[in-house]
């Protein structure tokens, strides 16, 4: 049974999907202010977090970015109101993996929660063309593509899904450069068109967990004038399979 935070302050909204996530099959824990909704988040280790962004006492980027600062990687999909473009763009930068724009359909929600279920059982083979090898190894990186789980020198490191993801992506195709809104629209989709400054924060986040000097990445570099590819003089560390 999949357990889920749901952090939402408007009552009916909270019943509405409590209902439709039950039949689901989840274990819905809910919080109605911001402060409790990160304690939870922190106490429940739930499987999926949805947050509102305007919450009592701390706001939904804030959680979000405490969230993500304390290395959590669970998925976390935020709710905003049309108006409120900014905070889509902040949510996503903080390390939010999906947002639905208030109002939005049940039918909509539904899918979004499994299409995130989903792509936690995935192994990225689509991003990655199906050259997806289930172990990679890179000098001192290793990526288990399988079990999700990334190790640097032998320990391991929490990436979020979308951290994982550009990592799995990148690291299948050493050498090959990808453009920012190549890697948006693999990563996040065609939905998040005109964000493409989400995958510089998500790259710099990423590097800042696996580079052993961020001034002089080894794994993940910049292609000026285009974007970024993985180091293509690592792929000799690879053992073949």
């Amino acid at each position: 049974m999949k357990k889920v935070l749901l952090v939402e302050d408007d009552l009916e909204i909270v019943r509405l999907l409590e209902i439709h996530l039950k039949d689901l099959g989840c274990h819905v824990i809910t919080a109605h202010r911001g402060d409790i909704g990160f304690q939870k988040a922190i106490d429940e280790n739930p499987d999926l977090i949805i947050l509102d962004v305007m919450l009592p006492v701390m706001d939904g980027i804030e959680i979000c970015q405490k969230i993500r600062a304390k290395n959590i990687t669970t998925p976390i999909m935020m709710l905003t109101a049309r108006s409120e473009e900014i905070d889509k763009v902040l949510g996503l930068e903080v390390g939010a993996d999906d947002y639905l724009t208030k109002p939005f359909s049940v039918r909509e929600f539904i899918a979004r929660v499994k299409a995130i279920f989903r792509r936690q059982k995935m192994d990225v083979v689509e991003s990655t063309g199906g050259k997806n090898p289930k172990l990679m190894q890179f000098d001192v990186l290793s990526i288990d593509i399988d079990m999700r789980k990334v190790l640097l020198d032998g320990k391991k490191i929490e990436l979020s899904p979308k951290e994982f993801e550009l990592l799995v992506l990148l690291s299948s195709n050493p050498g090959k450069s990808y453009d920012r809104t190549k890697l948006l629209n693999m990563i996040w989709g065609y939905d998040f068109k005109g964000y493409e400054h989400t995958v510089n924060s998500h790259i710099n986040r990423l590097r800042s967990k696996i580079e052993p000097d961020m001034s002089n990445p080894k794994f993940i570099l910049t292609t000026w004038g285009v974007g970024y590819k993985f180091n293509e003089e690592l792929l000799e560390a690879q053992p073949n399979h």
